[in-house]
């Protein structure tokens, strides 16, 4: 019985030391004998010379490799602006949402929530955008998720430096989505769509105040009011108008 018991026990121990050299020549390959900070250098130089995939790969294995360093923590940010640069753009919120969940307080986390907006924000933009386009014409769903994104982060950290300048955004993508909202009535006084144009300059009034599109909704609404023949209503949206915003002069064509 004592022989069974001191053979079962050298058998744990010799069980536990092969589990224990095969983990450190699996750590060694992944390693290459690099320090986190090497990984992490390399990476940058990578990342410099314009070799996302090699930059996210090293990334990728420094984490795996020191998962508990402050160099693999923010090789995770990392791996999301290259992502970012690279114009994976719904891969990079997808990595930074996954931080935000496993660090929700941590130093760098109001950056994370600050860069979903970045990010978001960039996914609309076109490089014609001020000369021949404007992004409030598309799909501005990522507008919407760039703001909701900047809410987040001035909502849970207000007094990060981040949350001052997402409130300069903010104020940058009211002013989009207000203009989205404004085309849209135009595109349906077009169409002769008049209650739905109406409705869609009352959802400006009501929700993006102070914008610059309000006197254009106040204006449309009014000449909607016109062919409706709701007479008061236009008189009464006039009088709004002149009142608040006597200086106006529509801006834009029923063509």
């Amino acid at each position: 019985m004592k022989n069974t018991v001191k053979l079962i026990a050298t058998l744990t121990i010799l069980a536990f030391t092969l589990g224990a050299c095969s983990n450190d020549e699996k750590r060694e390959y992944i390693t290459k004998g690099w320090s986190p900070k090497t990984f992490f250098n390399q990476a940058k130089d990578y990342a410099k010379s314009g070799s996302t995939d090699d930059a996210i790969e090293l990334y990728e294995q420094l984490q795996a490799a020191y998962p508990s360093s402050k160099y693999a923590l923010q090789a995770k940010l990392e791996v999301a602006y290259e992502l970012y640069k690279n114009n994976e753009y719904d891969s990079a919120i997808l990595r930074l949402n996954d931080y935000i969940k496993l660090y929700p307080q941590h130093f760098s986390t109001p950056y994370a929530y600050y860069f979903r907006g970045v990010i978001s924000e960039d996914k609309s933009r076109s490089f014609l955008d001020g000369y021949l386009t404007d992004n409030a014409q598309r799909d501005i769903d990522s507008v919407r998720d760039a703001f909701n994104y900047y809410l987040a982060l001035i909502g849970k950290f207000p007094d990060s430096e981040y949350s001052e300048e997402a409130k300069t955004r903010l104020v940058i993508l009211r002013n989009i989505l207000a203009r989205h909202e404004l085309f849209v009535s135009i595109y349906y006084t077009k169409r002769g769509a008049n209650i739905a144009a109406i409705n869609r300059a009352k959802y400006i009034i009501s929700n993006f105040p102070n914008t610059p599109s309000v006197p254009a909704a106040l204006h449309l609404m009014a000449h909607n009011y016109d062919i409706v023949s709701m007479q008061k209503l236009s008189k009464d949206t006039r009088r709004v108008l002149k009142n608040s915003y006597p200086t106006y002069q529509p801006h834009y064509t029923l063509n």
